[in-house]
């Protein structure tokens, strides 16, 4: 059986939604720079979006961290495949990701970037799937909420196919 894709969230949602939370981190960051990192790969469709809505100055950073493999759920090894270009001494920074699942992987870089002094650090994602998490990370801006299914698109894949969908779906006919 061949797996297809069921749209859980329309792209017209997902894209109201971020316009949203560009405007909460906006006046949440109001009179400073925020510092974006980038989660890759999954993280980068919904950062792009992300930073055109938000209206303080921005810079952008990439870091390449995971515990998945080609399956559907998490490793629980996590490793740094691309560590970021620039320090964060003393900078406002916003992690964003493209969902929060156990939190294993969101719970070890956040212990890493703290150490590297930053004046501040918040956590943003575009999903978060709660009933799974076996570590808990605090989350500041939260896109939605969602339950305990297999999903792509928006920077989310299945064997590195579906990132490219402009809508969260949910992955059927998946051992």
């Amino acid at each position: 059986m061949s797996e297809t894709v069921r749209v859980m969230i329309p792209e017209e949602d997902v894209t109201k939604r971020i316009e949203e939370m560009g405007r909460q981190i906006s006046e949440d960051y109001a009179g400073k720079q925020v510092h974006l990192i980038c989660i890759l790969k999954g993280g980068v469709f919904f950062a792009c979006e992300l930073a055109k809505q938000i209206t303080v100055p921005v810079s952008i950073d990439f870091m390449s961290v995971g515990s998945y493999g080609d399956g559907t759920s998490s490793s629980g090894i996590v490793k740094i495949a691309k560590d970021l270009d620039e320090t964060l001494e003393g900078k406002e920074v916003l992690v964003v990701e493209d969902i929060i699942d156990s939190g294993r992987t969101l719970s070890y870089l956040l212990e890493v970037l703290r150490k590297r002094e930053p004046k501040s650090m918040r956590l943003c994602t575009l999903l978060d799937k709660p009933s799974r998490r076996v570590r808990e990370v605090k989350v500041d801006y939260i896109g939605y909420k969602i339950p305990d299914e297999f999903v792509v698109g928006y920077g989310l894949d299945y064997k590195q196919k579906y990132r490219n969908l402009p809508y969260i779906g949910v992955v059927e006919g998946v051992e």
